[in-house]
């Protein structure tokens, strides 16, 4: 989960990251110290997670969610537990940590953001579950385009692989770009289309799209890496 913090105080700062640094599913993009710097940067990048100080030098952090457009999961750090009830009235606040706070109570806080996350990303996927038909070998085949794991092309032909299916047949890789999700689906290689959210890892000029590994074209390389967030 991408993160960031905003936050005044170099020594809470410290201590934020080096919690951060414990959790292996938790990458800091961006430490900022003012409200407005971080409202430019979080409208022009996607976070999944703030950890966000009530008292800042430009605005509070309560009238700083406000201003956010489509906000991430907010995790409040604070030395002022009066304003947890208002916080709490606010629907992208996900948890309230009252300084000084415990690794163990951090740990909690960002279980609850990636419970969050995960079922707005399920309800995500269920209104957005695209179909197409494909015609392979005289039989129609329902496809949901958000399981392909990765698409591979070889000469004239196609291949589509999902976790359940293995589809062959005569198409281009370039007539998939275009039907294709951009800020899901990235080209790795002259033959090959991945599935980000299927990704595990990346290893040298090979990423792995559910244990499938991939080559990754050198003129491709840099663009994935920057879609990845990388």
């Amino acid at each position: 989960m991408n993160c960031i913090i905003i936050e005044d105080e170099i020594p809470a700062q410290k201590i934020l990251k080096n919690f951060i640094g414990k959790i292996p599913s938790l990458n800091l993009v961006e430490t900022f110290k003012a409200a407005i710097e971080a409202n430019s940067f979080l409208n022009a990048n996607k976070m999944d997670v703030v950890f966000l100080d009530i008292n800042l030098p430009d605005m509070s952090g309560l009238d700083f969610i406000k201003t956010v457009k489509n906000p991430p999961a907010i995790i409040m750090t604070t030395a002022y537990p009066e304003y947890a009830v208002t916080s709490f009235e606010l629907p992208t606040i996900v948890d309230y940590l009252v300084k000084p706070f415990s690794f163990d109570r951090f740990l909690k806080a960002i279980n609850k953001a990636k419970d969050r996350i995960e079922v707005s990303e399920s309800t995500s996927e269920e209104n957005n579950d695209e179909t197409i038909f494909l015609n392979v070998d005289k039989t129609l085949h329902k496809l949901v385009l958000r399981t392909i794991l990765y698409i591979e092309s070889d000469r004239n032909y196609i291949t589509i692989v999902t976790g359940t299916q293995k589809l062959s047949y005569v198409d281009s890789l370039k007539n998939w770009t275009e039907k294709l999700p951009e800020t899901q689906f990235i080209q790795v290689h002259k033959s090959y289309i991945i599935n980000s959210k299927f990704v595990d890892k990346i290893s040298g000029n090979s990423i792995f799209v559910k244990a499938n590994k991939i080559p990754i074209g050198r003129t491709y390389k840099q663009e994935l890496l920057k879609a990845l967030g990388v």
